[in-house]
């Protein structure tokens, strides 16, 4: 017997209806109390929720895997390198944009000088955002506006443009140094913070010695424009590495305070004295650095008379030091005594430099000195940044703002002292200086039976 069409609709609807097809696949006695003409759209928002409950543990599996130490460890390199490079790699192209922007090296150079305040301010903003919104959204966030703010760069029609491009810039790559020590402080502790801090600062600490020797060797080939299109695939490629980075900051350990109350914790930050005495060591160690920075090249190129090709060797020799320290100081029992060592070390070689150079040395025993001085400030920076970072763990956004604003700050105000009257003198004198105050910075940190006491 054959049915018409409405009579087989009919029947269908029939059919769904019985409660043999309405309890099928329910699984559960509970759910029978469920009207039967409503009961096949529950089942597929049920079916849309376990699919998006699968893909999300998908997600979550592949993110798992992709955030092992090795993904850390060169992404959170690259972000903590991104400062170092945006301040440093386009120095060698300083003459050749005078001319194409038809202005004076000083104006040319201000794009230095915002690129670092922005350098340090963009810091103390993404610090509180990454406690407050969690350490992945800043961080993407940041990239963006990197990436943007060098399109802004390479096609910068006059100077004041490239300027406020170059402090937006600076903004941006700050919120990648921030925010990958906020990190390796989320997923370490102990000697193991202190081990991942010493690789990444082992990257951090050869970076601004590098980036002027990469600028130097493409510069000729690919100008400075050129030079700006590197530095815009570096950013689009630690966009990509960002996407793939797990949130380390659970939503239940942000901070909940209000953008009024964000000033408060800087200074329960500040008001923590372990704390603030290594930032203070690491600042001047930093200081230490910058003055070399801006001194070698008339040093090394003016007074001894080494070429542009020989100046860059020297700055890789150096650059040695400074990692191999960085990397070796893991080997020591504490952080604590690597900073004791590297301070001591910054102190001894910083006086006898400064002799030297006062006394008129040749190259080599400038250079020999210079060496022991660069490794030992290398043992300080890993140690003492996992030392301040571990002191400040419940604010570690607001905390690496701080210790990266101090130290950028501390080189835009050391960098312009070593050209005062004669050179030699004066770069001895700062290195003297900083290192002495770095040394003394470390004697007022109390010792952790000091804190627990308290």
């Amino acid at each position: 017997m054959y049915l018409d069409k409405s009579e087989k609709q009919t029947s269908l609807r029939q059919e769904s209806f019985h409660p043999r097809f309405s309890e099928a696949g329910s699984g559960d006695s509970s759910d029978r109390h469920i009207p039967k003409l409503n009961h096949t759209l529950p089942q597929k928002a049920i079916c849309r929720a376990k699919i998006r409950s699968n893909f999300a543990t998908v997600k979550q599996y592949i993110m798992n895997n992709d955030n092992s130490k090795l993904f850390l460890l060169v992404l959170l390199g690259l972000l903590t390198a991104f400062g170092p490079f945006v301040t440093d790699m386009y120095l060698p192209t300083l003459p050749a944009m005078t001319d194409f922007f038809r202005t004076s090296s000083s104006m040319v150079q201000m794009g230095l000088t915002t690129s670092m305040i922005g350098l340090a301010a963009g810091q103390l903003l993404f610090g509180p955002l990454s406690d407050k919104y969690g350490r992945r959204t800043p961080l993407l966030t940041a990239m963006w506006l990197f990436i943007g703010s060098t399109l802004l760069c390479i096609f910068a029609s006059d100077i004041r443009q490239f300027i406020a491009a170059r402090f937006l810039q600076g903004i941006a790559g700050s919120g990648g140094i921030v925010i990958s020590r906020s990190v390796a402080t989320d997923r370490f502790g102990g000697h193991d913070l202190a081990r991942m801090l010493a690789l990444i600062g082992a990257v951090n600490g050869v970076a601004p010695v590098v980036a002027p020797i990469i600028g130097g060797t493409l510069t000729d080939s690919i100008g400075w424009q050129g030079i700006f299109c590197i530095l815009l695939g570096l950013g689009c490629l630690l966009l990509a590495g960002c996407f793939r980075l797990r949130e380390s900051l659970p939503a239940e350990r942000r901070s909940a305070v209000a953008w009024n109350d964000i000033l408060r914790n800087f200074g329960t930050v500040l008001r923590n004295r372990r704390y603030l005495a290594y930032v203070l060591q690491m600042g001047f160690a930093q200081g230490v650095l910058f003055a070399y920075i801006a001194s070698s090249p008339f040093i090394v190129q003016g007074h001894y008379g080494f070429s542009a090709f020989e100046f860059s060797i020297c700055f890789a020799v150096n650059a040695v030091a400074i990692g191999g320290a960085a990397a070796f100081s893991i080997r020591f029992r504490s952080p604590e005594r690597s900073t004791r060592t590297g301070c001591a070390g910054m102190l001894l070689f910083a006086a006898a430099e400064a002799a030297a150079l006062g006394l008129g040395c040749g190259f080599w025993v400038y250079e020999g000195v210079l060496f022991g001085l660069l490794f030992a400030m290398g043992l300080t920076f890993t140690s003492s940044t996992a030392l301040a970072m571990e002191s400040a763990r419940e604010h570690a956004g607001t905390a690496s703002a701080l210790l990266g604003a101090v130290c950028f700050s501390f080189g835009g105000v050391v960098s312009p002292l070593v050209g005062i009257g004669d050179t030699l003198l004066s770069t001895g004198a700062v290195f003297v200086a900083c290192a002495l105050c770095s040394w003394l910075s470390l004697r007022i940190a109390p010792r952790p039976t000091t804190l627990a006491a308290a």
